[in-house]
């Protein structure tokens, strides 16, 4: 029950939040220095967030699967290609690799 209670709390915040970008961007005006200064931060916690997760800490070794795999999403995120296909080509590239033996 608990699980199904997170699961509905999750989801009804997360359309919160996706309604009231829309929403609040007629009410509320950043200068174009704000507006700056929120991108860069944006870009700054996704990079943070990437190297966090993919970075072994001294947890594991990672070995080389994990960060090629994120190179091409990278890349393929680069050069613009939607999230769907940036997201399954390095799934697909990491499991490759590890189905290879390149873990």
């Amino acid at each position: 029950m608990m699980l199904i209670l997170g699961v509905i709390t999750l989801a009804a915040g997360t359309f919160a939040f996706r309604w009231a970008g829309p929403a609040l961007r007629e009410h509320v005006h950043f200068s174009p220095r704000a507006v700056r200064l929120l991108e860069t931060g944006a870009i700054v916690l996704i990079a943070g967030l990437v190297a966090v997760t993919v970075l072994p800490l001294g947890t594991s070794d990672l070995g080389l699967a994990m960060p090629l795999g994120v190179a091409v999403a990278g890349l393929l995120a680069w050069r613009g290609q939607s999230t769907l296909v940036v997201v399954l080509a390095a799934a697909a590239t990491t499991a490759t690799l590890r189905l290879l033996g390149v873990a």
